[in-house]
């Protein structure tokens, strides 16, 4: 139920507003004056202000730009008489959501702050949705391995420098990816993700370059690449090792040019994207195979990052477990469970072989199995391999 606050000196005007939003199920506070609603705006949380602009002690732009220091997140709908509506209109290019005519007209009024709780809502879901990308992106733990990779990131995301960054499968490499992208200079523009390992080998080019419509059986209409929708961006290309040697030359002149071509055009596309590269593979074996050329392999390998497997850092797993049981907890809605330290002990010495990706899997089944404690013998039953 959605609490707003009624700022108004005439009486009549709050009585009004009070008993028809009230009776739509909105929790009601009044004021009657500038000076008495900042003090109750300060004091509690609302969804929704509606204000008055003529008031004693504290007019409505008054309040409005005070109210904006204190929570700039809600909405305030103001309220004007005939002789305010320019002052209105003004309030509103100063941040106001909007501003309704006195007498209020109810349609006009349950329109409008419906809209602004809409408003509201969507404020409130972006802000926890950044808060969980936050999270998620978060580069978990102190070991030196880590350590070295934040400081190389920190040195390489400003620049325009192509990375290739090389690990076990489940170790972190499109975090580290995401990383660099996050601390680059082309953070508001897109991040384009591509596995080129779960893509047929003959569709991988139209994927990644796009095609012209009638260019091949299926194609009933033009498709754009990921190499454009990246444009200004950053383009990454996870589990290149996979990628088909043909459509390797096409990326590798993308990269040289700076231009790609449509499947089934002959017009240049110029493109601006930073390519990320990642493998769970041994590109220069794969290189002596004759798997990858060795001349993509250089031009993606400018600054190489190895990543390494969580069996390498085990100091880190205490951070991961209290990490993961955050977040875990705040999907669910639950509290956070305690670790016994035997417990967290048997799973620093634990064999990582799917990485983070499998411990976290693990610390949400003990989350899901385990009693309010996480406990050895939940360990044991739960995650410890059966002998």
């Amino acid at each position: 139920m959605a609490n707003i606050l009624i700022i108004d000196d005439e009486k009549s005007i709050r009585k009004t507003l009070s008993e028809i939003l009230s009776y739509e199920g909105y929790k009601i506070d009044e004021a009657g004056d500038g000076e008495e609603g900042l003090k109750k705006f300060s004091e509690k949380t609302y969804d929704v202000v509606l204000c008055d602009i003529k008031m004693p002690k504290l007019d409505g732009i008054e309040f409005l730009d005070r109210s904006k220091l204190i929570n700039p997140d809600v909405p305030v709908i103001m309220i004007s008489g005939h002789g305010n509506v320019d002052t209105a209109v003004e309030a509103v290019k100063k941040g106001a959501f909007d501003y309704i005519s006195k007498p209020p007209e109810l349609n006009r009024l349950l329109i409008t702050l419906r809209n602004a709780l809409d408003k509201q809502s969507l404020v409130t879901e972006t802000k926890v949705l950044k808060r969980k990308v936050g999270k998620s992106l978060e580069m978990i733990g102190d070991s030196g391995p880590l350590q070295k990779i934040k400081d190389t990131i920190e040195k390489v995301a400003p620049t325009d420098a192509r990375v290739l960054i090389t690990g076990d499968n489940g170790s972190g490499k499109e975090l580290v990816a995401r990383w660099i992208h996050e601390k680059s200079n082309r953070n508001t523009g897109p991040m384009v993700e591509v596995n080129c390992a779960a893509i047929p080998a003959e569709l991988i080019e139209s994927e990644l370059f796009g095609h012209e419509k009638g260019s091949f059986t299926s194609a009933i209409k033009q498709r754009i690449g990921k190499f454009e929708t990246a444009n200004g961006g950053t383009l990454f290309l996870d589990e290149i090792g996979d990628m088909s040697l043909n459509a390797q030359a096409k990326v590798l002149r993308a990269l040289q040019e700076g231009k790609i071509t449509r499947v089934g055009a002959d017009k240049d596309i110029s493109v601006d994207v930073r390519v990320i590269a990642a493998t769970n593979k041994d590109l220069l074996k794969e290189v002596d195979e004759k798997n990858f050329r060795l001349d993509l392999y250089h031009r993606l390998g400018v600054i190489i990052i190895h990543v390494p497997s969580l069996n390498e850092r085990r100091e880190d797993v205490p951070s991961l477990v209290e990490h993961f049981l955050d977040i875990i907890a705040s999907e669910y809605g639950q509290p956070k469970k305690e670790v016994e330290v035997a417990a967290m002990d048997a799973l620093k010495i634990y064999n990582w072989t799917g990485n983070i990706r499998e411990l976290r899997n693990v610390v949400e089944r003990l989350i899901i199995l385990s009693g309010k404690k996480i406990t050895l013998e939940d360990v044991e039953n739960y995650v410890l391999p059966r002998k």
